[in-house]
């Protein structure tokens, strides 16, 4: 195990004269699988991919950015783990002074709209590398989107950060692909075809096929309604089932958005999480304190992806989707065994979880075939009867890791839908969820009391939280 290398130095220590891609972050960099661009850099890499890590680079020289030279294949550019502007500022739009993804701790070490300045620094030096983005910035602003510190509405981001390609969602999938077909030497217009990216071309350069077009910049910015429907067109087909290809024209150009790459089965959620990851980050951050995000989750594990509950204010059905895929149990057990050989744990495992901590079953046996329902939600207003129902496994799983020799207490932390808990009529995850896996509280998200505003928030009634109550 080691860490990518950050600098030239590093590179020459590992008697590379060259690397094929350099993954450019918002973030210091951490190697933990709860840090996205830990995932995706070990994946290019176990792939026989040489890759540098420039985190954090000065934005306002080209020193940081031209130190590895030319890459043999392009630019990975992430904003990290977080939007920048989230990152940066309150929602009453004032700066804030920490940030837990930098190392130290303290804020201004990337700048707001991370990934659109960074893409266009590396245009301006290497104009023709292939950039691709990715991470929750880019692919939650993937299409015109409303962007709440400037109070207007902005194009995609490919169009202000010059960018190449989006990859959009859970990235694993169509990283590999794109690193493969770039290292045969084709193109970057033959990426055209992979699921999971967005693309621009010009108008005149468009071949018409069946598509579903979004309302265009221009009419977003100008009608509420237009930005309501495009919104409601965007979230309807981000389904890797039966998802179809959006467009969205922006003056000259039409932004493609390919329907969503299918998740990570088992196997593969697996394989990505057995890949050696530090756990930790580099040393050269000791000296300013460490990185403060790391706490949180240094001994969590992640068992799930996806989340079918689908609140409508919740990124996470449009950057994770709401199809629940789950790692094995053997898979789960064996990192919870390697916990306790690491010298930093203390016995206690922070949280295993997920999007939805207690979603272990695909929402329904019709959604395996078919996509989950274009307009019905599976838990609000009212449960969906189709809807499967079970902890058994997740119960499972959780007593075998608290009964691990090394292990003192196994806590979830990640939200739990307590509406689908309701629906289970076995008690029993209810009780020894309470009996040992909380730190005396359990905390639960009612978020209001009026069924009117519930409805729109895609929540169920006070009722069900009464109901849990007593």
């Amino acid at each position: 195990m080691a860490f990518l290398p950050m600098n030239a130095s590093e590179v020459s220590r590992r008697g590379w004269d060259s690397v094929d891609f350099v993954y450019v972050s918002g973030d210091s960099y951490v190697n933990h699988p709860s840090f996205g661009a830990a995932i995706i850099t070990r994946v290019l890499e176990d792939c026989g991919y040489k890759v540098a890590f420039l985190a954090q680079p000065d934005y306002k020289s080209d020193r940081d950015f031209t130190q590895f030279g030319k890459p043999n294949l392009g630019f990975f550019v992430s904003a990290g783990n977080i939007d920048s502007m989230v990152a940066h500022y309150t929602v009453a739009k004032r700066r804030r002074h920490d940030d837990a993804y930098t190392a130290g701790g303290k804020n201004g070490r990337r700048p707001d709209r991370a990934v659109t300045v960074y893409s266009n620094i590396i245009r301006r030096l290497f104009p023709d590398s292939p950039i691709i983005l990715g991470g929750l910035e880019a692919s939650l602003r993937r299409f015109a989107h409303y962007d709440y510190w400037k109070d207007t509405v902005m194009p995609s981001v490919l169009f202000d950060s010059k960018a190449d390609i989006i990859s959009y969602c859970m990235g694993e999938l169509q990283t590999v692909e794109i690193a493969k077909r770039l290292g045969e030497g084709y193109p970057v217009e033959s990426l055209y075809d992979i699921r999971g990216i967005c693309y621009k071309v010009k108008t005149d350069d468009y071949v018409p096929r069946s598509v579903v077009e979004l309302p265009s910049y221009e009419r977003m910015c100008e009608s509420k309604r237009d930005y309501a429907v495009a919104a409601r067109r965007e979230l309807e087909e981000a389904d890797a089932v039966r998802g179809k290809t959006l467009i969205q024209r922006h003056g000259n150009y039409i932004l493609v958005q390919n329907p969503p790459m299918q998740p990570l089965d088992t196997k593969q959620l697996d394989y990505v999480y057995s890949l050696p990851y530090e756990r930790w980050y580099p040393e050269c951050y000791e000296r300013l304190g460490g990185v403060p995000g790391i706490e949180e989750v240094l001994f969590s594990i992640t068992h799930n992806r996806g989340c079918f509950g689908a609140y409508n204010f919740c990124s996470l059905a449009f950057h994770q989707g709401r199809a629940v895929t789950v790692r094995s149990e053997e898979s789960i057990i064996k990192e919870a065994e390697g916990f306790t050989h690491n010298p930093h744990f203390k016995g206690y495992i922070s949280d295993v979880g997920g999007p939805t901590a207690n979603f272990r079953l695909p929402s329904c046996e019709k959604q395996k075939k078919s996509g989950l329902c274009k307009n019905r939600r599976c838990l609000a207003p009212t449960p969906c009867p189709n809807m499967q129902v079970s902890h058994t496994e997740y119960l499972d799983i959780l007593r075998r890791l608290r009964n691990l020799d090394g292990i003192k207490k196994v806590f979830v932390r990640s939200g739990i839908r307590f509406d689908y808990m309701m629906e289970d009529e076995n008690d029993e995850f209810f009780r020894e969820l309470v009996k040992y896996h909380i730190s005396g509280q359990l905390r639960v998200a009612p978020e209001h009391c009026s069924a009117a505003v519930l409805d729109k928030m895609g929540k169920p009634h006070i009722e069900t939280y009464k109901k849990i109550l007593r």
